[in-house]
């Protein structure tokens, strides 16, 4: 964390600036962001196909209406099914997911927006789905914020690339590329048009 905020003050310094294509200053070996505009994502210099909310990417983001909320998110964590792919290759903390694993969705409740163990008393989601968007999920930051809508995560697409809940999601052999592109400085950078 330490080197990570050193790095950002001599950016912000001017020291060893570059700018990138995307207008943000950057030191040499400055992380690499994901940057979403519309169902494109852009790392570094790949792009990448996703599926963004069913509600659209918008900046005022609440619980249940489906958008993808606009901001700058940090990437906390790697959660993965061990029963059906191997650890992910990356430099984010990465945790095998149990079938016990959920995300608390109810506003009201002191665990609103993290890991929870199921069954639990109020409402939450289950990470151990049946179909496969959740067998590679990047927890985003923007589930730090209170009451406003709950688990945010990058994840697996549809085939199809349906929209989501909220979520921005990529084909799985591009999440996992992604992931090796990334590290703990990395953030999701979702754009409105």
């Amino acid at each position: 964390m330490r080197a990570s905020l050193s790095r950002r003050l001599l950016i912000a310094s001017g020291v060893g600036m570059a700018v990138a294509g995307s207008g943000r200053a950057m030191a040499a070996d400055a992380p690499v962001d994901i940057i979403v505009l519309s169902r494109i994502a852009r790392v570094g210099a790949a792009r990448f196909r996703c599926a963004v909310g069913s509600g659209g990417v918008r900046a005022d983001k609440r619980e249940g209406d489906g958008a993808t909320p606009v901001g700058v998110w940090p990437l906390r964590e790697v959660l993965y099914r061990a029963d059906r792919i191997a650890k992910p290759r990356t430099k984010l903390p990465v945790r095998a997911l149990t079938p016990d694993d959920g995300w608390c969705d109810a506003p009201g409740d002191p665990r609103y927006n993290t890991n929870v163990r199921l069954p639990y008393a109020a409402s939450a989601e289950s990470l151990w789905r049946r179909d496969r968007l959740y067998d590679l999920i990047v927890v985003v930051g923007y589930n730090d914020v209170p009451g406003k809508g709950s688990a945010i995560f990058l994840h697996i697409a549809r085939s199809n690339y349906a929209p989501t809940a909220g979520c921005v999601a990529f084909a799985r052999s591009h999440l996992l590329r992604i992931l090796t592109m990334v590290d703990e400085g990395s953030r999701l950078d979702v754009r409105s048009q």
